[in-house]
C-alpha cells in the first residue's frame, strides 16, 4: 500500500512562541512545528541547548526577514546548579572532571551570587558555537584541544537566589546578549570553592517576549490547523522595541515598491513602517529625513493573528 501524500506546503507567516521540551535540539523543534504547520519556510531566532528548555520563538514566512533582530536582546533564565560537581562541558551533559564536598551557608551563596550582578566579564566556553578559524569552539573541544579565549564583557541586570538546599540553588538571571549561563555556574561555583555546573536551565524571556504566551510541541500537535494559525503573532512582534511610523496611503504604497520616502515622525535609527495599520517591514531612518527600506513583508500578509506575544 502506498503510503499517503504530503499535502503540498503552504505559505505560513508569524512567530510561534514555543515552550521547548528538553532533550530535542532547537533545530529539532524547528522542523517538528515546521511539519505540523506544513510551512514553506521556516527558522528561529537562537538556539537552546538540548538539555535548556523554555522559550524559542520560531519564525514562519515573512517573519524569518526579522528573525535576527532576537540576536541582539536582553534574556531571562530559571538555572539550577548543581554544587561541588565540575564537568569539562560546565552543565549536566559533561564527563564529570572532579567531585568535592560542599559546606555553605545561604548567606555565602547570595554573597557569592551577588558577586556577579552588573557589568562582568566571562571567558566563553570551549563547548560552545563561537567560531575559531571557520570551525566552532566544541569540534576543538571535542578533538581534546584546549584554544585561548579572549574574557568578553557582559552584562548581569539582575540575579537572585530562588532557593538554596546542601548541593543545589536556583537562580534567576536577567542578562544582555552573549551571557552563558554555564560559565556563571561555574564561576559561582570557584568563588564558593567547591565547584558546580549548570543543571537545569529555562528560558523565560527574550526582550519582549515571554514565556507565559508559549506553548509546547505536544499541545500544538493536539489543536487543529486553524488553532495553530491562531497561536501565532504577527511578524512585527519581534520588533515593538522600534518605534512605529504610520504613512498615508501613497507614502505606504512607494514604500511597500522599495521607494524612500520623506518621514517628519518620531526619530530613530531603525523603524517599523505601517501603513493603513498592516506592517511594512524595517526602515531606516536616514539623516536628512527619509524612511528607507531595509527589509520589507511580501504583500500576500500574515497568517499571525494577534497573539499577545509581545506583552
Amino acid at each position: 500500500m502506498n503510503a499517503p501524500r504530503r499535502p503540498p506546503s503552504r505559505v505560513v507567516d508569524g512567530v510561534l512562541l514555543l515552550d521547548k521540551a528538553p532533550g530535542i535540539t532547537s533545530n529539532g523543534a524547528l522542523q517538528s512545528a515546521r511539519r505540523l504547520y506544513n510551512a514553506q519556510k521556516a527558522g528561529h531566532t537562537g538556539t537552546l541547548d538540548p538539555l535548556a528548555t523554555g522559550l524559542l520563538p520560531l519564525c514562519f514566512g515573512e517573519a524569518t526577514k526579522f528573525a535576527g533582530e532576537l540576536l541582539e536582546a536582553d534574556k531571562s533564565y530559571d538555572a539550577v546548579v548543581r554544587l561541588g560537581v565540575t564537568t569539562d562541558t560546565a552543565d549536566a551533559e559533561g564527563q564529570v572532571l572532579e567531585t568535592r564536598p560542599v559546606a555553605v551557608t545561604r548567606g555565602q551563596v547570595e554573597a557569592a551570587v551577588q558577586r556577579f550582578s552588573g557589568e562582568i566579564m566571562q571567558v566563553p566556553p570551549m563547548h560552545s558555537a563561537l567560531k575559531r578559524d571557520g570551525k566552532p569552539l566544541y569540534e576543538y573541544a571535542r578533538a581534546g584541544i584546549e584554544i585561548d579565549r579572549q574574557p568578553r564583557r557582559v552584562t548581569i541586570h539582575a540575579i537572585r537566589l530562588l532557593g538554596f538546599d546542601a548541593e543545589t540553588l536556583s537562580l534567576s538571571v536577567d542578562c544582555s546578549k552573549g551571557t552563558y549561563i554555564r560559565t556563571l555556574a561555574e564561576d559561582v561555583g570557584r568563588v564558593l570553592g567547591c565547584g558546580a555546573h549548570l543543571a537545569g536551565l529555562r528560558r523565560t524571556r527574550i526582550g519582549r517576549l515571554s514565556l507565559d504566551h508559549a506553548i509546547t510541541l505536544a499541545e500544538l500537535t493536539a489543536l487543529t490547523l486553524a488553532e495553530r494559525d491562531a497561536r501565532l503573532a504577527p511578524a512585527d512582534s519581534l520588533l515593538m522595541d522600534l518605534p512605529a511610523a504610520e504613512l498615508g496611503e501613497l507614502d505606504a504604497t512607494r514604500l511597500a515598491h522599495g521607494q524612500p520616502v520623506r518621514w517628519s515622525g518620531p526619530a530613530g535609527g531603525r523603524l517599523r513602517a505601517y501603513g493603513g495599520g498592516r506592517f511594512l517591514g524595517l526602515c531606516l531612518l536616514t539623516p536628512d529625513g527619509y524612511l528607507t527600506p531595509r527589509r520589507l513583508v511580501a504583500e500576500h500578509g500574515e497568517t499571525g493573528g494577534g497573539l499577545a506575544g509581545s506583552a
